[in-house]
């Protein structure tokens, strides 16, 4: 029988020294990563050490300036290593993505004093975030949100909850919006809050369907203050921060769904291979043949469709419509091939003993991160016919 082993994904690299980090990374996620994925996603263990170890490759600030710690890659190739990461552990790969979404704002509309004060620790120097615009009652109308904060003299109080946060209680810095103004999206400001301020609480973790390694909490705010030193950006350009970084962000939810999906098509092509059936591999059946075929395609175009918005970021151009598009299609296509890859095992795809089951569990999450998707074919049919009428 022909080896029918899963190679890794043939990739498409601009420099060597992108060859080279994609080498580090699958050495990284091979050794240190998937062998304890299982496990701890099933015990609920945060593997803080694996962000540690990430940190000190250089792993965490990939797209940011290498004068303040970062990595100065290209989106296209930040993008496919976080695929490579989330390969191997969705937890990982999500949590590097929050982190640089958590770092965007500073790195983006920070003044140079705040880049030169605080990136260095953010991008290089070990500290983990956390990005703060949900609450319960202000999800997918962000501009809604209630959490405000107060002047007095130099400083900032900020009093509310925001809900759903990845790394809720374990971040070290959060990337935080807040309303100092009017109702609606003009009214709200950015501000960078350390993990241990005063007042600051976070609630037990939320009991999820999947990705119970990655904590998600909801983040009390009584009166914690901070120095308007750590306001990013201009009073009311918070929520316009907010969606710059939300763009990005989106790009790596699509990279992750994408990772999520080799995973499971990895894992139905080595079951498919060795399981035996009326005195053959059912890989050699046609329906399953057609179905790995769907998902190989899916997987494919999803992987180009992330890749064409990222190089369009890039090169300066607008890319919102198509990081819409790109979270859309690619975590639609993570459920429908994790879904797939369960029926391709069969009884044994619906145990725990496999981890098809738990990447179908995982993939239903990216559908609704980050703007559920079902806001992104608002966001897409806004470009394409303009604002809905009032």
């Amino acid at each position: 029988m022909p080896d029918r082993a899963p190679q890794p994904v043939d990739r498409q690299l601009p420099t060597d020294e992108a060859r080279d980090l994609i080498s580090l990374v699958r050495d990284i996620a091979q050794r240190e990563i998937a062998p304890r994925a299982a496990e701890e996603e099933d015990a609920g263990r945060f593997p803080r050490e694996l962000f540690t170890l990430l940190s000190e490759s250089g792993l965490l600030g990939l797209p940011y300036d290498s004068e303040y710690g970062g990595g100065e890659q290209p989106y296209e190739v930040y993008l496919q290593v976080l695929e490579e990461l989330a390969t191997a552990r969705l937890t990982v790969g999500l949590g590097v993505s929050v982190h640089t979404l958590a770092s965007y704002a500073l790195a983006a509309y920070g003044t140079k004093e705040q880049q030169v004060e605080h990136l260095p620790a953010m991008l290089g120097g070990g500290l983990l975030g956390a990005y703060c615009l949900s609450e319960p009652a202000s999800g997918s109308d962000a501009a809604s949100l209630r959490t405000r904060a107060v002047r007095d003299g130099d400083d900032w109080v900020i009093t509310g909850t925001k809900a759903w946060i990845t790394h809720g209680g374990v971040a070290d810095f959060c990337t935080v919006m807040a309303r100092t103004g009017e109702e609606g999206p003009r009214g709200i400001t950015a501000f960078l809050v350390p993990g241990d301020a005063e007042g600051l609480s976070a609630a037990l973790p939320e009991k999820k369907m999947g990705m119970k390694g990655s904590p998600t909490a909801q983040l009390h705010f009584d009166g914690v203050r901070v120095p308007d030193a750590r306001r990013v950006g201009e009073e009311g350009q918070g929520f316009a921060i907010a969606l710059a970084a939300l763009d990005g962000g989106r790009l790596g939810i699509a990279a992750c769904a994408i990772g999520l999906a080799q995973a499971a098509l990895d894992e139905a092509l080595g079951y498919a291979a060795e399981r035996r059936q009326f005195g053959k591999p059912i890989a050699d059946f046609q329906g399953l043949r057609f179905m790995i075929a769907d998902m190989a395609t899916q997987i494919e175009a999803g992987r180009a469709l992330y890749l064409a918005a990222a190089r369009l970021r890039d090169a300066g151009r607008p890319y919102a419509k198509q990081a819409a598009m790109a979270k859309l299609h690619c975590t639609d296509t993570a459920m429908r091939v994790t879904t797939d890859a369960v029926q391709i095992l069969g009884g044994y795809g619906y145990t725990a003993d496999f981890p098809a089951e738990r990447y179908m569990r995982e993939a239903k999450v990216l559908q609704i991160v980050e703007g559920t998707n079902q806001i992104q074919r608002m966001v897409i049919a806004r470009h394409l016919a303009g604002p809905e009428t009032r």
